[in-house]
């Protein structure tokens, strides 16, 4: 479940620009991807620094798992409320927005569509998942060079654990220059 975050998250800052645009209809990772490193070429989609961010659950339903389960996850998740990562962002990764996007993980996964204009981000993706189920993220928010905000709502069905739906809220911005204590980025499955 964090990689889907992760994946609104990462897909919101490698579009964060009021100028380029993005529009497409059922496309792969890869393809949006492509879209974005497009349009870094003709803008500086992220000022590079230190950037702090912020995951807050907003919601979350399993209906299906036994109630001691459910009372654990959730309870997992209210631990990590409200904690904050800090993150450096180089110039040299901006030059590779998106790169190794998740790619080996992301085989089985779509955007229905992934539109990102005028400050503002609207995409869906949809992924099959093991034993027969499957994975929609539908992601919404705001961005500029400096921030971004998204609202994310993952809902599963079919699989071993059965219908499940949680909506997280990721908050994001740059602080300043980085220090040495961030996380540093890298090209993932680095």
């Amino acid at each position: 479940m964090k990689r889907v975050v992760l994946i609104a998250g990462l897909a919101a800052l490698a579009a964060c620009n009021k100028g380029p645009e993005i529009d497409v209809k059922n496309a792969s990772i890869g393809e949006v991807a492509e879209k974005a490193r497009a349009a870094a070429a003709d803008s500086q989609l992220v000022e590079p620094g230190r950037w702090e961010t912020k995951m807050t659950m907003l919601a979350t339903e399993m209906p299906n798992l036994p109630p001691q389960y459910a009372a654990r996850i959730k309870e997992s998740m209210a631990k990590a409320q409200g904690s904050t990562v800090a993150t450096c962002v180089a110039a040299a990764d901006l030059k590779k927005p998106m790169s190794g996007f998740l790619a080996a993980n992301t085989k089985n996964c779509r955007f229905d569509h992934y539109t990102m204009s005028g400050g503002k981000l609207d995409a869906k993706m949809t992924c099959t998942v093991p034993r027969g189920g499957s994975m929609s993220v539908a992601t919404t928010g705001t961005y500029s060079p400096d921030s971004y905000e998204a609202t994310s709502v993952m809902t599963m069905s079919g699989g071993p654990m059965g219908e499940q739906t949680t909506k997280t809220r990721i908050e994001s911005h740059r602080v300043g220059e980085c220090t040495g204590d961030e996380i540093k980025t890298k090209e993932i499955g680095q």
